[in-house]
């Protein structure tokens, strides 16, 4: 690992696979990530193998954010980020909030009072508006930080889903000596080279972009179609499809896709709809009595599906898809964070 270089250190909270940190490279931030904090064990060991295929930093992973020796880390930190737990306010839960025992937030707090990083970068879901994002907002700008909020999602940097959420920066100027040439690089790389940084993001969202409606045949949202406002730092995005319309789309991409199961065709236990049977092989035909008394099938016709069907919606043969599904969705998408860490860093270099 190269120390030569004075990079702007990271403490990564709430890592997962990194995709703030991935974000920032994206925005053109350079930077070392000093110390991961992430308790799931399939991210840890994700993390793990990432460092020794030399595709991330080697930097120490702790298990636990509520005994995070923070004393150790005071005064070097310049960006502190994390994806905090979003049960408590996420819409698709019970929204307990204060209440729910995976709120981190006031440890988060803590650590901050403690380490004094330069600025703060954090996620979470749309639900946080209006459950916690308030008392995340006070407890930052009672620290003596300047803070800036929005809405970003997924598709208006290309993807081809949906994806909001809530981005947080905060960013502090009462810093001593030599950390005050940091927090001005960190805010150049917001404002005046943030330019550079956008358009290679610009770049690589098109080409994706591109390459998904060339492959899929398929109406991707596009970036330059939407409407964008800003309201006290706040990012309203107006998505030009509607509900109908993905529908409309989800239905014709099943129906234009033969190995997806038919809801009018065969059955799993190996019973047509059509009154007619079938045998353990897949075919069907009408049944006849052999001089033994058993059933045999004449008339045979293949069957899309035998009597252990291979549904093409099911991933076949992929190790950890759990745990790789749970990852995913608790993970952050680097595209958006880039676009959040320069839109964000805008805002505070104006206020």
């Amino acid at each position: 690992m190269d120390t030569a270089e004075k990079l702007p250190t990271v403490l990564s909270l709430c890592t997962g696979y990194g995709g703030i940190e991935r974000g920032l490279d994206l925005a053109g931030v350079e930077h070392r990530v000093i110390a991961h904090v992430e308790i799931e064990a399939f991210a840890i060991a994700n993390l793990v193998a990432k460092m020794e295929a030399s595709e991330l930093d080697a930097a120490p992973v702790w298990s636990n954010l509520k005994t995070l020796p923070v004393e150790s880390f005071r005064d070097r930190v310049d960006i502190l980020t994390g994806g905090y737990p979003c049960q408590p306010f996420s819409a698709a839960g019970k929204r307990l909030g204060e209440e729910d025992p995976r709120h981190l937030w006031p440890y988060i707090k803590e650590i901050i009072r403690a380490v004094r990083p330069v600025r703060c970068f954090f996620e979470n879901v749309e639900g946080h508006i209006s459950l916690g994002l308030r008392e995340v907002i006070s407890d930052l700008e009672s620290l003596g930080y300047t803070t800036a909020w929005g809405i970003f999602s997924a598709r208006e940097v290309g993807a081809p889903h949906q994806r909001k959420r809530v981005y947080i920066m905060a960013d502090s100027s009462e810093l001593a000596g030599g950390r005050r040439e940091v927090h001005r690089e960190l805010g150049n790389k917001g404002g005046e080279t943030s330019a550079t940084g956008r358009e290679g993001l610009r770049s690589e969202n098109n080409e994706a972009y591109t390459n998904h409606t060339e492959q899929s045949g398929e109406d991707v949202a596009d970036t330059r179609e939407f409407s964008n406002t800003r309201n006290n730092g706040v990012s309203i995005r107006h998505p030009e499809s509607s509900k109908q319309s993905q529908q409309r789309q989800t239905s014709d991409a099943y129906a234009s896709c033969p190995t997806l199961s038919n809801a009018f065709g065969q059955r799993l236990e190996g019973q047509p709809r059509n009154g007619k049977d079938c045998d353990q092989s897949g075919w069907i035909g009408e049944k006849t009595k052999r001089s033994t008394g058993k059933s045999s099938v004449r008339n045979r016709e293949p069957h899309q599906w035998p009597s252990e069907p291979k549904l093409g919606r099911v991933v076949d043969g992929c190790a950890n898809r759990v745990d790789r599904i749970r990852l995913l969705g608790n993970g952050v998408v680097p595209q958006t964070a880039a676009k959040a860490w320069m839109v964000l860093s805008e805002e505070l270099l104006e206020s």
